[in-house]
């Protein structure tokens, strides 16, 4: 008997669920904290709880994280240098420490505009070479021709060693910035994850699992080894993408819309006939927007560990996750008798940060860049929770909102506050944790919102219920108003919405959610068996989904019968007739295919090829078509999963 594995390192848990080859019935699951700043951590306690009997006949491991995400959120991916090769349209700054521009690029047909200048790329890699951890190159057109791009790698791999990424590796789309950004974060992602995969290997041996691996990517597809560690910018938002491909295999079906409400989010999002919907664009993360193709979603901070505060009367929930109140009374002996006796502040002074609940810790990450002012607030903080007021007292200098913001995003010190997995505390909902420290705090933000406990609580579960309603809305309806969504979802209207498609709920806790969803959207709710480790089943059941587009064009507008030019992201031919031309994209696109799909464990027997073609001419153009675009999709699942 064979069993299949599949990890999700998230922002709060960390999953696990082992899976029977033969049937693909569920034999165990798993959840542990996210550990931090090593994630391998977490990993561990998960699989520990897996029985270690069936471990031993593992053959396959299947992982996503949000290790990528995380990365380029925080800007603390490793230096990279970036070397750019033509007349680059600059439309903003890009992600490396160290730029080169140059001539060389190719045009719209792939013929070489200017020769590269080698020289100053011998020197640039000799001057910098010693304070990057990887290089990027990215020319002009190189999706047409990436003979510049190869030509510079080899030269940077002779004179340093060190990893390169080329644009058109990652992108056959049209947009020289865009690719340029996304090259630069992949290689700023390359040393981290490298240690990261090796790190997961290491723990796969050392439990004596003989097994292969492979990562999600984020637009629901599984990658082999090889691109995972080549292309880990590929795993940005792994997450979401996750939750629709566990979704869909935990409720059976192959059409869904998707809530997956995890501890620091809510994510919304849809998967079509067991294809994920993707979006239109490249995803932007951190603020760079980037070629890489993932799903479409709609997101929100608001989640089961969201900080819920009051200020004005006002219940406030997000957008930051602190460790829930429940949890941190668990992990840290005295903190429930430090909680009781904590101070209510006045209410003209409270804030985010200023909270009869809220509590601070240090991180296992290393200070850098601090000013004086956060590295003196910093030495005042200890491993154990503290309150502001005992912060204020030991610091030289005011722990101010804005200081303890600054070390809250540079994630040098933990915050712990009352979250709406507390909130289900009170209500009984969900008991994992600790109780009394849940129904202690909300005691005394109850009071000052002039509640009582359990009206306090039931307002926070109604209003992230609501919450996840207008996501589901937001994303269904895509460009309507959402000042109009809200208002329908908040009942200032004698009217609801009704979804078509059925909408599956994942996370620990989701059913606690489901009536008021209900209430206020007309749709078949559905809470599969084992939803709350939903994405470690989409990182096991993710399919072997290969998408090649390839483009025919003939080598001159002016005198089509010269030619024809065939574009594929490995290289460009040249063929004397058209019919010649569209035969080799078709065979080449398939041959792609069946290669990517036999590195992720799928046999060419077990992949459906899909091949769709578009054609465009001008008006009155008498030749074979002027573009004809090709795209080749290849979809299958290794064999043991096809059900």
């Amino acid at each position: 008997m064979h069993y299949s594995l599949g990890i999700d390192a998230g922002g709060t848990y960390t999953d696990a669920i082992l899976v029977k080859d033969s049937d693909g019935s569920v034999v165990g699951s798993a959840k542990a904290l996210t550990t931090y700043p090593d994630l391998v951590g977490g990993i561990r306690n998960a699989i520990e709880s897996i029985d270690s009997e069936f471990l031993k006949h593992v053959n396959l491991v299947s992982v996503s994280t949000t290790l990528a995400t995380n990365t380029v959120l925080e800007g603390t991916g490793c230096p990279v240098a970036l070397i750019l090769v033509g007349e680059h349209p600059v439309k903003g700054d890009f992600p490396a420490k160290h730029l080169l521009s140059i001539s060389g690029g190719h045009d719209f047909n792939g013929r070489e505009i200017e020769s590269p200048d080698m020289d100053a790329v011998r020197t640039f890699a000799s001057k910098v070479k010693e304070d990057v951890a990887a290089f990027a190159v990215s020319s002009f057109f190189s999706i047409r021709n990436p003979e510049h791009e190869l030509a510079i790698t080899d030269v940077i791999h002779e004179m340093t060693g060190l990893p390169v990424v080329c644009g058109h590796e990652l992108s056959q789309d049209l947009g020289a910035y865009e690719r340029a950004v996304t090259a630069a974060l992949n290689a700023q992602l390359i040393p981290i994850s490298h240690k990261f995969i090796r790190s997961v290997i290491d723990e796969i041996k050392r439990k004596d699992i003989s097994a292969r691996l492979l990562m999600l990517k984020c637009d629901g597809t599984v990658v082999g080894l090889k691109d995972a560690l080549d292309k880990p910018v590929e795993t940005i938002f792994s997450g979401p993408a996750a939750s629709l491909v566990g979704a869909s295999f935990l409720s059976g079906l192959n059409t869904c819309a998707v809530v997956d409400v995890g501890g620091t989010s809510t994510d919304v999002s849809s998967i079509i006939e067991g294809v994920p919907e993707l979006s239109e664009t490249g995803a932007v993360v951190g603020g760079w927007k980037t070629r890489v193709r993932a799903t479409r979603m709609e997101t929100s901070a608001m989640g089961g560990d969201s900080h819920v505060w009051t200020s004005s009367k006002v219940i406030h929930i997000g957008p930051r996750r602190v460790v829930p109140l429940c949890l941190a009374a668990f992990k840290y002996p005295g903190f429930l008798n430090k909680l009781k006796k904590s101070a209510v502040p006045l209410r003209s002074v409270l804030d985010r940060n200023v909270q009869p609940t809220k509590f601070f810790t240090r991180s296992g990450f290393k200070p850098v860049g601090l000013n004086e002012a956060e590295a003196e607030v910093l030495k005042a903080v200890a491993y154990e929770p503290m309150s502001l007021d005992e912060i204020t007292v030991l610091s030289t200098k005011y722990p101010s909102t804005i200081i303890i913001d600054s070390l809250i995003q540079k994630r040098l010190i933990q915050a712990i506050g009352f979250t709406p997995t507390d909130a289900l505390h009170v209500l009984g909902e969900y008991t994992h944790w600790d109780v009394e420290a849940s129904k202690t705090g909300a005691e005394k933000l109850g009071r000052l919102s002039r509640m009582d406990s359990y009206e306090f609580c039931s307002q926070v579960k109604d209003i992230v219920a609501r919450n996840m309603a207008f996501n589901l809305m937001s994303y269904i309806l895509p460009g309507i108003d959402r000042k109009g969504i809200k208002k329908i979802i908040n009942g200032e209207f004698k009217s609801r919405f009704k979804v078509d498609i059925p909408v599956v709920l994942l996370g620990g806790p989701v059913a606690a959610y489901q009536d008021i969803i209900k209430d206020v959207i007309d749709a078949e709710i559905i809470i599969p068996e084992h939803a709350e480790v939903g994405n470690a089943a989409g990182a096991l059941f993710g399919k072997g989904i290969k998408r090649v587009e390839i483009i025919v064009r003939p080598v001159s507008v002016e005198d089509p019968d010269e030619g024809y030019l065939v574009f594929s992201p490995v290289k460009r031919n040249s063929f004397n007739e058209y019919s010649a031309a569209v035969e080799y994209a078709n065979e080449h696109g398939k041959q792609i295919v069946i290669d990517y799909m036999g590195e992720c464990g799928v046999s060419k027997d077990n992949v459906e090829i899909k091949i769709n073609r578009k054609t465009f001419s001008p008006e009155n153009w008498k030749h074979s078509p002027l573009e004809t675009t090709i795209q080749i999709t290849g979809i299958g699942y290794p064999k043991k999963f096809m059900m």
